[in-house]
C-alpha cells in the first residue's frame, strides 16, 4: 500500500476526529461554565452523577465497571459528591457491606440544568448549520454510537 492508501487516510481520519471530539467536549464544557455560578464539578464527577441518575441504587462496584475507572477512584468520587450532597449512599440490603448510590434531589436539579443549557446551545449551533451539514451530522450518528460502543467493550486481550 502507497502513503496515501486506505489504512493511512482511516489513520488521518481516525486523528482528526478524536482531536475534533475531545475539543468540541472542552468547548461546550468551558461555554455552559460561563452561565453558571455554581461551583464547578470536574468530569468524572458529572460522568457518576449521570450514571447514578439513570441507574438509580447503582453498586459503586458496578459504576466503576461502567466507567471504566478503578473502585477506588469511584470511592473517592463518591466521598466528594456525598460530601457536597450532591450524591447519598445507602447500605445494600443483601449485603450490608456494599453501597447503593442515589443522586440527590440537588444533583437531580443541577445535571438537568445542564442538560437543558448543554441542548440549548448544541442546538442553536447545529440549527446555524447549512441543511446539507446538518443532514451529514445526522447521517454520521449511527457510526458515532457504534464508535461509542466499541470504546466501552474491552480489547480482546482484557476479556
Amino acid at each position: 500500500m502507497t502513503a496515501t492508501g486506505p489504512e493511512t487516510l482511516d489513520v488521518a481520519l481516525a486523528d482528526e476526529f478524536s482531536t475534533l471530539l475531545v475539543g468540541i467536549q472542552r468547548l461546550v464544557r468551558r461555554r455552559l461554565r460561563q452561565t453558571t455560578d455554581e461551583p464547578r464539578l470536574r468530569g468524572a464527577q458529572v460522568e457518576l452523577l449521570r450514571l447514578v441518575m439513570d441507574s438509580p441504587g447503582l453498586r459503586v462496584s458496578e459504576a466503576a465497571e461502567e466507567l471504566c475507572l478503578a473502585g477506588n477512584s469511584v470511592s473517592t468520587l463518591v466521598n466528594q459528591l456525598v460530601a457536597r450532597n450532591l450524591l447519598r449512599r445507602e447500605s445494600d440490603p443483601a449485603d450490608r457491606r456494599a453501597a447503593l448510590l442515589h443522586a440527590t434531589p440537588e444533583a437531580v436539579e443541577r445535571i438537568e440544568a445542564w442538560r437543558r443549557r448543554r441542548r440549548a446551545l448544541m442546538g442553536d449551533i447545529v440549527a446555524g448549520l447549512p441543511p446539507r451539514e446538518r443532514e451529514a451530522l445526522a447521517a454520521a450518528l449511527p457510526a458515532l454510537r457504534q464508535v461509542a460502543e466499541g470504546l466501552r467493550t474491552p480489547p480482546e486481550e482484557e476479556r
